[in-house]
């Protein structure tokens, strides 16, 4: 099996940065956290994409755009997948949509006393994301994935997390509430713009034929986020089920 390129739009930095710094400014004000209109993360992706407010928040039918430039739309989608279908049902036939879609690589937890304020030193979370989570969102609209005019701009972001200790355990961590996240860098992005491009997620090193665990193993994924991954890929014809093994389905690339 042939490897398969990843499709990565080469990062701007310098405009990363100057996105980043119009949110929350140079030396960012830690009192500020948490108090703007949006979560910080959509602001900053927002101007990164666009830095031109009067293409941003656009009223497109009964529906707002994040940002409409040139005939296209961009969302940028930090979570809850599902809750865009309306809105895909009435932009996708008028334009092309590009959602945008951020997931934490590298994560710094920041804890914040609700009754204080005072924060806790940032701890580095052991966890670490992989683009393969993205397919937990798109699973949410999978009845989509096949439009044309749908494209997926996968971003891989480092960022501080902060939440509130005010969770049911007794250090109000477990069930705690995600207070804000602050990017600090942008490392990859990774583009779907056509049906095969999802073959950059089906990993080189399959065997011919192989199942959801042995696709678990050689793209470093849990078993439950393989077989999310692999219905998708069945649905979209990049891999075709051809019998079962045992009691679980087997595959294969189609070409």
């Amino acid at each position: 099996m042939q490897k398969c390129r990843k499709h990565n739009k080469v990062i701007d930095k310098v405009r990363f940065e100057q996105a980043k710094n119009k949110i929350i400014g140079i030396e960012r004000q830690r009192v500020g956290i948490g108090t703007l209109s949006e979560k910080t993360v959509h602001a900053i992706l927002k101007n990164y994409y666009e830095p031109d407010e009067d293409k941003q928040e656009i009223p497109i039918e009964n529906y707002v755009a994040d940002i409409f430039s040139d005939n296209e739309i961009i969302e940028i989608q930090t979570r809850q997948f599902n809750k865009m279908r309306e809105k895909l049902k009435t932009f996708l036939p008028l334009y092309p949509v590009t959602i945008v879609y951020p997931i934490p690589r590298e994560k710094w937890l920041v804890w914040i006393d609700e009754e204080t304020g005072e924060m806790s030193n940032r701890r580095k979370s052991p966890k670490k994301g992989n683009p393969y989570q993205a397919f937990i969102e798109l699973y949410r609209i999978k009845m989509f994935l096949k439009n044309p005019n749908l494209r997926f701009r996968i971003v891989m972001i480092d960022m501080e997390e902060y939440k509130l200790l005010n969770g049911w355990s007794k250090d109000k961590k477990k069930g705690s509430t995600r207070y804000d996240r602050i990017p600090t860098e942008l490392i990859e992005e990774i583009e779907i713009d056509s049906i095969r491009d999802y073959m950059q997620f089906v990993p080189y090193t399959l065997p011919e034929e192989f199942t959801s665990k042995e696709f678990a193993k050689e793209a470093h994924i849990p078993l439950k986020l393989s077989q999310t991954t692999l219905n998708i890929l069945y649905d979209l014809k990049i891999v075709d089920r051809i019998g079962k093994k045992e009691r679980t389905y087997l595959y294969k690339v189609l070409e």
